[in-house]
């Protein structure tokens, strides 16, 4: 072994083996991973595609909607997709597309809540959808194959309105619809849904008189849907302050395969205009029936307004305690200790107290009682003598030195009677001259 090889770096105690800079990064670096962890625990983002093939406003497959909100935000509506229940309250258009299996009663409960706060636009399944096998080529992620129309029963729903499941048309001509200022032709040519009822205000129809699109006419007013133009007799309205319901058998007409056809993207306009959706009104799309509800939490609510606001203060104030970190980053300085060592200390503080609490003139007594025990020790006078008697002992030995001197007692009486501080002060001096003087 050579020395070379046993050369070591010697590296002095308490110095950083880190520069601030690089701190700083691993710092920065870290908070911004653990922010964005709680932002998508929050948010649920990142946790499971919602492209998953079903007809909802996320899928991309034939039976999805994800085409018809995108056409609306492309249109100047704020569309949301709504993930929580507290988001169906909301005012504005809401868009429920309910799977064949869900539960009719929660279908109605939601509805009836907002019946006053704003319009609902429902839009019934209708396809048995399966994905895309490997073995297709180009198929993208979302994709599906239709199977089959899927049988659907909503008990607690609109019980008085039935569902009709059933082919195109005898001849095997393809579906022609009319309807709200428009018509096209449906994409598919095999199968149609439709609805019947009482209360069913015709929309849409097919060419040989079937509803593929209605209203419930229930008692509101509506100006958006003239009779006029409908073609129809309403009951006279019993509560104007009910917004519209409105009903989408086939869902063809407004799914991402019928949306290639620019004739379902005027229809969805028309839609919305019948459901009187203001200009540039807010669209929310449900997507908690479809399976991907999310309960509120703390963390949910930390990162939606309003409270998302003090969470910004929050960061903005770690921010500043950080910085203040990092400006202070290197080993600790020695501070000053509040109070010193030494006597001299010791006295400065004691005078500070005293002279902040403004009773100088308790202080005469007491420096008085200390010079009259030092000087009868220095004089090897007797212990148990009295006050006054110590004092005239004193004066005696003074006077034998000096016969000019002011008194031990009078400069005592004088001490203990000052109430100013300049005459504490004075009458202090000349007693501690005295004192040196008896005890040279």
């Amino acid at each position: 072994m050579n020395a070379a090889s046993t050369r070591e770096t010697s590296v002095a105690v308490g110095a950083n083996p880190f520069s601030r800079w690089a701190v700083l990064a691993l710092v920065l670096i870290g908070s911004a991973l653990f922010l964005a962890l709680l932002w998508m625990i929050g948010t649920g983002t990142g946790f499971g595609s919602t492209n998953d093939g079903q007809a909802h406003a996320d899928g991309r497959g034939l039976n999805g909607y994800a085409a018809m909100a995108d056409y609306l935000e492309r249109r100047g509506h704020p569309v949301i997709r709504a993930r929580n229940a507290g988001q169906l309250d909301q005012p504005g258009l809401l868009v429920l597309t309910p799977p064949a299996g869900a539960d009719g009663e929660a279908i109605e409960k939601i509805v009836s809540k907002r019946r006053y706060a704003g319009p609902t636009l429902v839009i019934l399944p209708k396809w048995m959808a399966f994905p895309s096998g490997s073995e297709q080529k180009d198929a993208k992620p979302g994709w599906v194959n239709l199977q089959g129309m899927q049988p659907l029963e909503w008990r607690g729903f609109l019980d008085d309105v039935t569902v009709v499941q059933g082919d195109v048309d005898a001849n095997g001509k393809p579906a022609h619809w009319r309807g709200l200022g428009g018509e096209g032709t449906l994409p598919g040519g095999k199968y149609l849904q439709s609805g019947q009822g009482d209360a069913l205000v015709p929309l849409v129809r097919e060419q040989d008189g079937r509803t593929l699109a209605a209203f419930m006419d229930d008692g509101g007013s509506y100006p958006a849907l003239e009779e006029e133009a409908l073609g129809v007799v309403r009951s006279e309205p019993e509560d104007e302050d009910r917004y519209p319901l409105v009903l989408v058998f086939e869902p063809d007409l407004v799914d991402n395969w019928g949306m290639a056809d620019r004739r379902s993207a005027q229809l969805v306009d028309a839609l919305l205009a019948a459901s009187e959706l203001e200009p540039e009104g807010r669209v929310t799309f449900d997507l908690t029936m479809n399976g991907f509800g999310r309960a509120q939490n703390l963390l949910t609510m930390a990162f939606t307004p309003p409270f998302l606001a003090a969470t910004l203060c929050l960061l903005l104030a770690g921010l500043v305690l950080g910085w203040r970190a990092f400006l202070r980053f290197g080993p600790p300085l020695a501070t000053e200790r509040a109070i010193a060592f030494g006597k001299r200390a010791l006295v400065a503080n004691s005078a500070g107290l005293v002279l902040r609490s403004r009773r100088l003139h308790l202080i005469g007594a007491p420096y008085d009682d200390r010079a009259r025990d030092r000087l009868i020790q220095a004089l090897a006078l007797p212990r148990s003598l009295a006050p006054d008697q110590a004092e005239a002992a004193i004066d005696r030995a003074l006077a034998s030195r000096r016969v000019e001197a002011e008194p031990f007692s009078a400069i005592a009486a004088r001490l203990r009677h000052a109430r100013k501080s300049h005459d504490l002060v004075k009458a202090a001096r000349d007693l501690h001259a005295l004192e040196r003087m008896l005890t040279r």
